[in-house]
């Protein structure tokens, strides 16, 4: 899948290991960019969740049409799909909705 970010500060921490630890700390920083290595890698977000990968779940309620993996727990990182030619995962944020 293609990636898009929801603003420059999400798109820094997704592709600067120095401010993703910066930020949240090596194991973290690790942690994100591999999940956004396995979104990339991924043909589609339905491909993700059939295969378990990162534990890919959708949302719902207020969070309707989001998807969801795990980083370090409790934090999650939250993207939504963009249908196309080609799916697009826009990554929205990282964040700890428990």
């Amino acid at each position: 899948m293609n990636i898009t970010y929801k603003n420059k500060k999400i798109e820094k921490i997704c592709t600067d290991a120095k401010t993703a630890e910066r930020s949240y700390g090596r194991q973290m920083a690790e942690r994100i960019h591999l999940r956004v290595d396995q979104i990339e890698a991924a043909d589609t977000v339905e491909m993700m969740i059939q295969f378990h990968i990162g534990r890919c779940h959708p949302l719902s309620q207020d969070r309707k049409g989001q998807y969801a993996v795990d980083l370090v727990h409790p934090y999650r990182l939250i993207f939504e799909k963009k249908d196309g030619d080609v799916q697009i995962a826009n990554i929205v944020e990282i964040v700890d909705y428990h």
